[in-house]
C-alpha cells in the first residue's frame, strides 16, 4: 500500500521535468531566432563581427598616430613635403661602367648597387645576371663563355662577379657525372673558376668577385665555405680583389641568422623565409661590402655628382691596359733620399741649449767632485778661498795653508798662563 501510494508522486514529478525542459528549449529558439533577426548575414566579402570591430580599434588607433614621412635610403638629404624619393640622376656619356654578373644573389647586389649609386653621374650600372646560372650546368648556361662577348657589348670599366649558390649539384664531366665537391668535381670546378677569372683579366679589367654568405641549412653553408675558399684562392692570385661577406651574415658563433644589424647598425631582417634569398636590407649589406673596393676604383666618380677622374681608372672598354692597385701602395725607401732633398727627419731641428752652470749635486753625479764646505763648518780646513790644509812640519795635525796668515811659531797664544808654556785656554 504504501509503494501504491508514493507511485502517483513520482509520475507527477516526472511530468513536470518534461515541461520545464520543452519551456527552456522553446525560449531558446525564440532568443536564437530573434538575434538572427537583428544581425543581419554575412557575405563572403564581410569579415565577422569580432574581426570588424578589430579594425574599427585599428583605424583609431592609426588616426590619432601621426603619419611618418618616407624618406629615401640612398639620399641624406631632407625629403620634401611630399615624401618623394629623390630621383636618380642622369649619367655621363663617360659614366664608368660597373659590370654585375652571375646568379640571383647577383641580381640582388646589382639591385642595391644601382640604387647607392642612383646620385653617382660618373658611374652607372649594368645588370647580366642570370638568376638560374652557375659553374656547374654549363649546358644552360657557360659563363666562362658568355663573359667575353658580354664585355664587348657592355665595355665595362669593373667586372663584379657573385656566383656559387646554385652549384651544389652533380657536375657532368665527359660521361661521367662527379658529386658535389668530389675530388674530381672540385678539380674541375676551380678550372672554371680559373677560366672565368682569365676571361676577365686577359682584358685587364679589375675584378670585383663577391663571396657568399651563410644559408639556413648546415650542409649547404658548409658547401660555400669551400666554394668561398676557392674563388678566393683563385682571384687573388690572378689579381683580382676578393670580398668575404660571411661574417656579416652569422652570429657571434658563426652560426647562420635571420636577422642582424644593417648598414647603419639597426638590426633588421636580412634574409627571407626561406633562409636562402636575401632581403632588401640584406641586399643593401652585401653591397656595402662590395663598395669598398669598388670606390678605391671609381674615385671621384662614385661622388654625388661626381665626374670621373681619367687617372683614377682606365677607360672603358678593354682596350686600356693600364690596371691600377686595388690596396697595394708603391713602397716607400727609408734610407733613400727624399724627393725635396731634405734630410732631416721632422722634428729634428732643435736650437742650441744655452750653458747652464751645473749645480753641485750634478758634479758630484757625474764627476765626482763634492762642493767646498762654507767657512766655519767642521770640515772647513781651507782658507778664505778655499786652499787645502798643509801639514805642519813635525806635526801630524792638518793646519790651514791659506793666505796673509802669520806663520805657525809667531802665532800669538790666546789665555797663556803663567808657568804653563804653550798653554792655550780651550
Amino acid at each position: 500500500m504504501a509503494a501504491m501510494r508514493h507511485f502517483p508522486i513520482r509520475a507527477h514529478a516526472l511530468d513536470a521535468c518534461r515541461v520545464m525542459a520543452a519551456l527552456v528549449f522553446a525560449l531558446s529558439l525564440f532568443a536564437f531566432a530573434s538575434q538572427a533577426k537583428a544581425e543581419p548575414p554575412l557575405t563572403l566579402d564581410q569579415p565577422p563581427p569580432y574581426e570588424r570591430d578589430w579594425q574599427a580599434q585599428q583605424e583609431k588607433l592609426q588616426a590619432r598616430a601621426p603619419r611618418a614621412v618616407k624618406r629615401s635610403r640612398r639620399s641624406e638629404a631632407p625629403a620634401d613635403a611630399g615624401g618623394a624619393e629623390e630621383e636618380p640622376v642622369a649619367k655621363l656619356d663617360d659614366a664608368r661602367i660597373v659590370l654585375v654578373v652571375g646568379d640571383f644573389m647577383a641580381a640582388g647586389l646589382a639591385d642595391a648597387l644601382a640604387g647607392d649609386y642612383a646620385q653617382s653621374a660618373g658611374v652607372k650600372i649594368v645588370d647580366r645576371t642570370s638568376g638560374s646560372s652557375g659553374l656547374v650546368r654549363t649546358d644552360y648556361y657557360d659563363w666562362p663563355s658568355e663573359i667575353g662577348p658580354i664585355m664587348d657589348e657592355a665595355r665595362p670599366s669593373i667586372v663584379v662577379v657573385m656566383i656559387g649558390a646554385n652549384d651544389r649539384q652533380v657536375m657532368t664531366i665527359g660521361t661521367a657525372k662527379e658529386p658535389p665537391r668530389s675530388d674530381a668535381w672540385t678539380t674541375e670546378y676551380v678550372k672554371r673558376v680559373a677560366a672565368l677569372t682569365k676571361a676577365v683579366r686577359d682584358r685587364r679589367i679589375p675584378l670585383v668577385w663577391v663571396g657568399q654568405p651563410a644559408f639556413k641549412y648546415a650542409s649547404m653553408s658548409s658547401d660555400m665555405l669551400a666554394f668561398d675558399d676557392i674563388y678566393q684562392r683563385v682571384v687573388e692570385a690572378a689579381g683580382g680583389e676578393y670580398v668575404d661577406i660571411w661574417d656579416g651574415f652569422v652570429d657571434e658563433n658563426g652560426a647562420f641568422r635571420f636577422t642582424g644589424p644593417d648598414v647603419s647598425g639597426q638590426p633588421v631582417r636580412l634574409r627571407s623565409d626561406d633562409g636562402i634569398t636575401l632581403s632588401n636590407a640584406g641586399k643593401r649589406k652585401v653591397a656595402f661590402y662590395a663598395e669598398k673596393p669598388l670606390n678605391k676604383l671609381l674615385g671621384n666618380a662614385a661622388a654625388p655628382g661626381g665626374e670621373p677622374l681619367p687617372s683614377t681608372l682606365p677607360g672603358n672598354g678593354p682596350a686600356d691596359m693600364s690596371t691600377p692597385s686595388l690596396d697595394r701602395t708603391p713602397p716607400i725607401s727609408l734610407s733613400g733620399r727624399p724627393v725635396d732633398g731634405n734630410t732631416d727627419l721632422l722634428g729634428s731641428k732643435i736650437g742650441a741649449r744655452p750653458k747652464i752652470a751645473r749645480t753641485a749635486t750634478e758634479r758630484l753625479t757625474t764627476e765626482g767632485l763634492a762642493p767646498a764646505p762654507p767657512p766655519g763648518r767642521a770640515d772647513h780646513f781651507g782658507g778664505a778661498d778655499g786652499a787645502a790644509p798643509a801639514m805642519a812640519p813635525g806635526s801630524d795635525i792638518l793646519v790651514p795653508a791659506a793666505r796673509n796668515m802669520p806663520p805657525i811659531g809667531n802665532m800669538p797664544l790666546v789665555g797663556r798662563r803663567p808657568g804653563v808654556k804653550g798653554a792655550v785656554k780651550p
